[in-house]
């Protein structure tokens, strides 16, 4: 399963890529259009706005599969390894409620809003905004629940007990 995740977040990585690099392709020809031609391309706000929520999604999944989201770990180092393991626990049941709250409110302003057209694309836009946050809440709850199940089935560290990671631990 970690292989699995792992790559996964391989392929996450190279689509927040394209989607930084799409973004900056359609920023920088508006721009010269503008200036240089006094035209521009009308979509070009629009799907960069889209891709940057996409960009945040994806990264998101990527650095909770790392550990590498914020955090504050003093008082957890300082406990006893069962009050590290309760820490984990709770900690990881709260994260699971909270996305589990960010999954259905973007099922539900997917479904919504999967007939609005967006104004300039066209496109739909439960389909290609508020979708971000189902792939997100999707992704997030299959490794928080694969880290819970490590921890509770006894296959995790001590270390692995306290979930905030310093920069310079990643792999």
């Amino acid at each position: 399963m970690a292989r699995l995740l792992d790559a996964y977040c391989g392929i996450l990585k190279a689509v927040i890529a394209l989607c930084l690099a799409a973004m900056v392709a359609l920023v920088f020809s508006n721009v010269v259009l503008r200036y240089a031609f006094n035209s521009g391309i009308a979509v070009s706000e629009e799907l960069s706005r889209w891709l940057l929520v996409w960009l945040t999604f994806l990264g998101a999944i990527v650095a909770l599969r790392r550990h590498a989201h914020l955090g504050v770990d003093m008082l957890v180092r300082a406990l006893p390894p069962g009050g590290r393991l309760l820490c984990f626990v709770i900690s990881y049941l709260l994260m699971l409620y909270a996305d589990g709250l960010l999954t259905l409110g973007s099922w539900k302003q997917a479904v919504l809003t999967f007939g609005d057209a967006a104004p300039a694309s066209g496109i739909s836009v439960g389909l290609f905004f508020y979708s971000s946050g189902l792939v997100f809440g999707v992704s997030a709850a299959v490794i928080l629940a694969y880290d819970l199940y490590r921890v509770l089935a006894g296959a995790a560290t001590g270390e692995d007990l306290i979930a905030v990671r310093e920069s310079d631990e990643h792999t």
